[in-house]
């Protein structure tokens, strides 16, 4: 039997579909109310009664039983899903006719009540009635009631709605319809007309008229239809759609699809999260990425698949100027895949056409993808202009390749390639570029570097790192990092280390390519081929005592200089005594050195041994108290510390220097034994290190927030060993005070955004300052740092460091730096540019000068159009402005940059 329920202010049906036979009970048909009719008087046609407050209509689900037989014969509907197989969409039925061809029945006002599963009453039997008594009849009075607004959340607090989430079969989700007026037929067909609103899980669709086949679940709306689904929306003239399975299309389409971006910390941000209000966490949170657009046609191929027709696409803000889109004849959008692929692609920026492809292929997520990365331009003064177009290939999740063709106009072209991987077991990188025939110095040209680390199990590792170019200008030529165009050597080394817990092997191979600068020649370093040497740490001996073992093999190799071997063996014995607040620490050891030499002056011996013993003795306290400072409750640490050492002197000037250096004076140095890096020279020591510091810790975090340190060596002693030799014997001079220069140092967050970090260095047997270093930096937010640096070495060097990112006025900033050596009176690196974000696009331009040689400087000129969560087009700045702004984040963080090696 059929059921038509018609209102004239607003109607809602609900319909359960239940997911298994018998899983929600069948509700009886409507009936009609004779209580409306008078008493058992028989009517034969009527007019539905005026109704203020909407009328609730529960459905039933579609079940495979035969459902309960009715007074009145209906005729029986052919399925819908009979009627789909047969080429035609199933048939709305009128409603069943009574014993009177003129009378029918009239669906009255009927509330549903909680206790769905009520039996179904049987109405009386509808008798015909004569002209007279039609005439006769008056239609009873119904009281006006207030108007109920159909709210989806009334019905749910009535209890008429599952609990969100109860449903775990989509299946057996609700369907609720909202409509002017709804006419259907029980368990087959249901029709909706007038501001329709359809809703199941979490998807609300809108239309003017909207029929909807329950055995198929399937709807088609006509005339301003809308549909929403978790943030996506859509709208059209016409959509059919399977609502279950998100199959069916959508015509004259606008559409916004939405997608969360998981993104990872600035590189900065891992120092900088340590310091509280210094970098906000809500910086380098999931972002959201929208694609919006208009489309001829939206076919629905499942959930997240999309295939649209004749289409644009854009990341611009729907609602908004569509600065830039692409029009695109055929565009499919995979969400599960998360790749965009277009066919004959149009890109327009401000309206005017910038790019044309036959066939393009992008990310949804900003995140890598194979195919043809938008090409480069750019301008250099040793190379020209520059053309560059990389081809990026996503081998797998945990590998990928770049290939990369750039044309010089004064160079030529040149093939850069780039490979990555990783794995649980293994990582590594290879990059190689080649020039053949450059146009300047008529040589092929090329540099490569290969790093490898594995880990072959049972504490067994192996890493590799090779590097290397064909001449000694190809950085200053070619490069724009000013950390390669600095470089003296490249290292070529590969090692195997053994760890077994409580000691541990590595062999190493270790050579160097010098490249040398004719204005500032260096001496080539010593290779090792091989090296050898163990360390091992006992701390669990009888009575707390701790044995320690330092052990070497080496064999250095040279064009030149003198050549041998070097074996070391340096055992330790120490006895650390601590509490809550104190430590101390006596260590002896001895330090026994042999050497076999070749090409060694004229009565100089070839073998030689030095045996030193070395006693230490380290001991320090740590006072806390509370303190109120910054705004905030903190502990604040007075730690005073002591550090004893003696070892004798012995002669040494017999020893070659194939790795020792005098070590930086720093506060790690004077807490260290030997003044010297490396073993051929063990200085001779009678001398005490006095330092404290102070911490103020965040005692709820236990961040370090402020740090401050003094501290001095004092000798008892004067200096015997120095690192001249038989051949160069003014390698060093001796020092003859009874005390070292004065180190301080403040590091932390000094005030509200602001870091600062500074050491010094001063001499206060002449009253002069030896070094400073200085450093602060201001950044309330990602997007604005100012940076202020100055670097000083007395006699060596003296360097203005400024560097700046800050906002101007609308979507406008500015980045610059400015490196300048007071000493050379020379800009070192200078950066000027501009960025500009407009939300969906950014623009920034770049202009970079850096001194390539002590006579020779290099003019680079930058500039890029990013299309956020689209593409890249123009030459990239970015890690130049990341290598020279500390604390630079970019206008549009997007996601991660597939190409790497980005001085591209």
């Amino acid at each position: 039997m059929t059921a038509s329920v018609r209102g004239q202010l607003g109607i809602a049906a609900l319909i359960t579909v239940a997911g298994t036979a018998g899983a929600v009970e069948t509700l009886p048909p409507l009936r009609v109310d004779p209580g409306l009719m008078g008493a058992g008087t028989p009517v034969a046609k009527q007019t539905p009664p005026t109704l203020e407050s909407p009328a609730v209509a529960a459905v039933p689900a579609p079940t495979p039983v035969a459902t309960t037989a009715t007074p009145e014969p209906a005729p029986t509907p052919r399925p819908a899903k009979q009627a789909a197989k047969a080429g035609r969409k199933p048939e709305v039925a009128d409603s069943a006719p009574v014993a009177s061809n003129e009378a029918k029945s009239a669906a009255a006002p009927a509330a549903v009540t909680a206790n769905l599963k009520e039996r179904p009453v049987e109405a009386p039997v509808v008798q015909a009635a004569s002209p007279a008594q039609v005439q006769a009849y008056k239609p009873p009075q119904v009281t006006e009631q207030p108007r109920v607004p159909p709210l989806y959340s009334a019905y749910e607090r009535a209890g008429m709605l599952p609990e969100p989430g109860k449903y775990t079969d989509p299946k057996a989700a609700p369907i609720y319809i909202v409509a002017d007026s709804i006419d259907g037929r029980t368990e087959q067909e249901l029709v909706a007309q007038g501001n329709v609103e359809l809703r199941k899980r979490d998807a609300v669709l809108n239309a003017d008229h909207l029929t909807y086949w329950q055995l198929d679940d399937e709807a088609e709306a006509v005339g301003n239809v809308k549909l929403t689904r978790d943030d996506d929306v859509m709208r059209g003239t016409k959509m059919r759609l399977r609502l279950d399975e998100s199959q069916g299309y959508l015509d004259q389409a606008d559409y916004s699809i939405r997608r969360e971006i998981k993104r990872k910390p600035p590189q900065n941000a891992t120092a900088l999260t340590q310091l509280p209000d210094m970098l906000p966490e809500a910086s380098y949170k999931p972002q959201i990425t929208t694609g919006v657009g208009k489309a001829e046609k939206v076919d629905f191929e499942g959930e997240g698949q999309y295939r649209l027709t004749n289409a644009t696409y854009s990341t611009c803000p729907a609602g908004e100027n569509q600065d830039w889109y692409a029009e695109v004849g055929g565009l499919k959008l995979d969400y599960d895949r998360e790749v965009g692929t277009g066919d004959d692609v149009k890109l327009v920026f401000k309206d005017t056409p910038i790019l044309y492809s036959p066939w393009l292929s992008f990310s949804l997520n900003n995140q890598r993808k194979s195919g043809l990365l938008p090409a480069t331009v750019g301008a250099n003064t040793r190379t020209g202009f520059q053309y560059t177009q990389p081809l990026y290939w996503n081998i797998a999740p945990n590998m990928d390749a770049t290939l990369t063709s750039k044309a010089m106009t004064k160079r030529g072209v040149q093939m850069i390639g780039d490979v990555r991987y990783i794995d649980f077991n293994y990582s590594g990188s290879s990059r190689f570029e080649y020039l053949p025939n450059d146009n300047v110095t008529k040589t092929n040209r090329y540099a490569y570097a290969i790093v490898h680390n594995q880990n072959f199990g049972a504490g067994l590792t192996g890493n590799v790192n090779l590097n290397g170019v064909s001449d000694s200008n190809y950085f200053t030529d070619l490069s724009t990092r000013i950390t390669q165009v600095s470089q003296g050597t490249l290292v070529r080394q590969g090692s195997l280390t053994y760890n077994a817990g409580w000691w541990s092997a590595n062999l190493l191979a270790q050579s160097y390519q010098t490249l040398q600068d004719p204005l500032a020649p260096i001496v080539p370093p010593y290779s090792r081929l091989p090296q050898l040497s163990v360390a091992a740490l006992r701390p669990d001996l009888p009575y707390g005592v701790n044995f320690g073992l330092n052990a070497e093999y080496v064999k250095f190799s040279h064009p030149t200089n003198v050549v041998g071997t070097r074996m070391v063996l340096y055992p330790q014995l120490s006895l650390p005594l601590q509490t809550s607040a104190f430590f101390i620490t006596p260590k002896i050891g001895v330090h026994s050195t042999s050497y076999s030499l070749e090409r060694q002056a004229a009565g100089v011996p070839n073998q030689i041994t030095r045996n030193v013993p070395i006693a230490s003795v380290d001991t320090g306290v740590t006072y806390e108290r509370e303190a109120n400072m910054l705004g905030k409750s903190l502990t604040q640490t007075l730690e005073p510390r002591l550090y004893y050492v003696y070892i004798p002197n012995r002669d040494q000037s017999n020893i070659p220097v194939f790795d020792s250096a005098l070590a930086d004076f720093n506060f790690a140095q004077i807490f260290a034994e030997n003044r010297y890096g490396g073993s051929d020279r063990i200085g001779d020591a009678n001398q005490l290190t006095a330092a404290v510091t102070s911490r103020l810790i965040d005692p709820n975090t236990g961040v370090e927030l402020v740090r401050a340190m003094l501290g001095q060596r004092y000798y008892f002693t004067g200096q015997n060993v120095t690192l001249n030799t038989s051949t160069n014997p003014t390698a060093e001079t001796a020092r003859t005070s009874r005390s070292a220069d004065l180190l301080a140092s403040l590091s932390g967050l000094i005030m509200p955004k602001t870091y600062v970090d500074t050491g010094w260095q001063y001499n206060p047997r002449d009253g002069r300052t030896e070094r400073l270093n200085l450093t602060t930096r201001y950044q309330p937010e990602i997007g604005k740092v100012l940076n202020a640096g100055y670097r000083y070495t007395r006699d060596l060097l003296g360097q203005i460091d400024i560097s700046a990112q800050w906002p101007l006025r609308g979507g406008w900033s500015g980045v610059g730096r400015y490196n300048y050596s007071t000493k050379e009176k020379r800009l070192v690196e200078g950066v000027a540019g501009f960025e500009y974000s407009a939300g969906c696009w950014a623009v920034r331009g770049v202009l970079q000068q850096l001194a390539t040689t002590a006579q020779t400087k290099t003019t680079s000129f930058f500039i890029q159009l990013e299309l956020t969560g689209f593409s890249n087009i123009g030459s990239n700045p970015n890690e130049i402005l990341k290598r020279n702004i500390p604390g630079y984040g970019r206008a549009s963080q997007s996601g991660s940059d597939p190409i790497f090696g980005s001085d591209y």
